[in-house]
């Protein structure tokens, strides 16, 4: 399936009982009871802004900052967190950006252009996130850095890093992973990143050559229950 970023559809109206469920959903089933405490909200630069799943109090402090887009790397979907999330940047005319980013393995050619592509459609200041703002947020922290800011790449990948929860080890570190081969053809052939992407990267390839550790996997998956 290929994912392309989509300005979210107006939402429905939500009644008491909705309202209810979706924040029941949001805080429990979600967890974001621990994103109140610590939303791993973190700068990218001027213009953008990384984060874990944001609840509508964290959006209603976003619209207080000067936020104008709110780029959603976890998509449409039909929970609680999402239904709450459309309906608080309706309601506070902050824009909605929904670009399915995958985690746990590399993206389709088309998807990989448009993230190459989305920042010079965006309105800043941006505010991005995933579910926890360390995996997802990270890849699209360091596309932006290297390919709208020009910052190096290898400097530019300091957003994927353990501190922001980032572990590599894991199935996430298939991110690192497709970097780290592109800066392999790179230094090879001398390829820029965008001919490389049309031209010579194999998403199935790059998958089926990453090995993740067995250990980070548990944690990854069974502990953090990371998407």
């Amino acid at each position: 399936m290929v994912d392309l970023p989509k300005i979210a559809d107006m939402p429905d109206a939500l009644d008491a009982a909705a309202r209810r469920a979706a924040w029941w959903n949001l805080m429990l089933v979600d967890h974001g009871f621990l994103r109140a405490v610590f939303l791993n909200k973190r700068k990218v630069d001027d213009d953008l802004w990384r984060a874990a799943q944001p609840s509508p109090t964290h959006l209603r402090k976003a619209k207080m900052d000067g936020f104008k887009t709110i780029l959603n790397l976890r998509g449409p979907r039909d929970d609680g967190p999402y239904t709450l999330e459309r309906q608080a940047c309706a309601e506070l005319g902050l824009t909605l950006v929904d670009f399915p980013i995958r985690s746990r393995s590399a993206l389709d050619r088309p998807t990989l252009l448009a993230a190459i592509d989305i920042w010079k459609t965006l309105e800043y200041p941006v505010l991005m996130h995933c579910k926890s703002g360390a995996d997802r947020t990270g890849f699209m922290a360091t596309l932006y850095l290297w390919q709208h800011k020009g910052v190096p790449l290898r400097r530019a990948m300091d957003h994927l890093s353990l501190r922001y929860g980032h572990i590599r080890q894991a199935k996430t570190g298939v991110i690192d992973f497709f970097y780290e081969q592109y800066l392999k053809a790179e230094e090879q052939t001398g390829i820029g990143f965008r001919a490389w992407v049309e031209t010579v990267y194999d998403r199935d390839a790059l998958n089926a050559a990453f090995k993740e550790n067995w250990a980070a996997k548990i944690l990854v998956d069974r502990i953090l229950r990371r998407e």
